[in-house]
């Protein structure tokens, strides 16, 4: 069943960047090297913010191992460098589930901006939403001189981000997933970090943990779609409806109507870049083994490629993330 998983997440990234990244004009003409095909860099986080189960899940490592290399190689793309997150040593020590998984976040984010300076893609295998806010702080901070303040003894200076021409880009999130994770601290009924990461991202809770994941300032919720969103408890939904988010429904995803095509070139006029969030919570459950059931209509992967491949015809997407592939993913639900 793990094999299954495996292959549908390859079939998503396949079509993300195999149909529509596949350098050609106006696309993505920005990340083609001198030999001709698509820089990538490849990212894995394997670190949780869960308080319920190991930091550790196992899903990005196993996504590495099954053959990306080869997946990329054959859509025509070179892969100039591939980073795991660890936690620095120097901060092994700290405690707090929340705490740590800022920490990381913030170590994923300078893989990023310390790889780039606007020449690579970026595909994230990222343990699920928690990954979001460290995805977001990279990008935010990518090209010369656009890495964040630091003091005389190298700490990221919170709160004081660059001005002028070295300040953070604007980022744009197409966030695709059947939960909204667009809880605070406030309308939580369960308590869990896992469903505040988009309000997070977007300022509205949990400052000094963004700031210091390197993620400032916040997005925009202007800058934020959502696509195919329909777990959500009813103050978060209240929150989502009095945000200036913009929504995709399952069936506006499914019979591809033009909706995410007028999205993508919204965001495209109003953020320098474009991160894509995907979370397997979004497919069916008979195609891929250990995905719950559900009351609500989702994809299969076929239909999540070709909503995709709407996605990027932005030429300002940036960067893929695959998220929800935890430990026991044949016994347990997807994140």
């Amino acid at each position: 069943m793990r094999t299954c998983s495996k292959r549908l997440i390859w079939i998503i990234c396949a079509a993300a960047v195999g149909l529509t990244l596949r350098p050609t004009e106006g696309t993505a003409q920005d990340y083609v090297g001198a030999n001709g095909k698509l820089s990538v860099v490849v990212v894995a986080d394997p670190y949780s913010d869960t308080r319920t189960g190991p930091e550790l899940v196992e899903g990005p490592g196993l996504l590495l191992a099954g053959g990306i290399h080869e997946l990329l190689e054959t859509l025509d793309c070179d892969v100039v460098n591939t980073e795991t997150v660890q936690m620095p040593a120097e901060l092994e020590r700290e405690y707090g589930e929340w705490n740590r998984a800022s920490l990381t976040n913030r170590t994923l984010g300078k893989i990023l901006y310390e790889s780039d300076a606007g020449e690579h893609f970026f595909i994230g295998l990222l343990s699920g939403s928690k990954s979001l806010v460290g995805m977001l702080a990279g990008l935010q901070h990518l090209g010369p001189d656009r890495q964040p303040l630091q003091d005389s003894r190298g700490r990221d200076i919170l709160g004081l981000p660059r001005l002028g021409d070295a300040a953070p880009l604007k980022v744009g999130l197409v966030w695709v997933s059947e939960r909204g994770d667009f809880n605070t601290p406030n309308t939580s009924m369960v308590g869990d970090m896992g469903g505040m990461n988009v309000a997070v991202a977007a300022g509205l809770s949990n400052t000094m943990l963004r700031q210091q994941a390197g993620l400032d300032p916040p997005l925009s919720s202007k800058h934020i779609v959502m696509a195919g969103v329909q777990n959500t408890t009813p103050y978060e939904q209240h929150s989502i409806d009095n945000s200036f988010i913009e929504t995709v429904s399952v069936e506006e995803m499914r019979s591809v109507s033009g909706s995410i095509q007028m999205q993508m070139e919204r965001l495209s006029n109003l953020t320098d870049v474009i991160y894509v969030h995907v979370d397997m919570s979004i497919l069916n459950a008979d195609e891929m083994p250990g995905l719950p059931t559900s009351e609500h209509e989702k994809l299969s992967s076929t239909e999540l490629g070709v909503f995709l491949r709407g996605v990027f015809t932005s030429p300002k997407v940036t960067a893929l993330g695959i998220a929800g592939l935890p430990n026991g993913a044949d016994e347990l639900s997807i994140q």
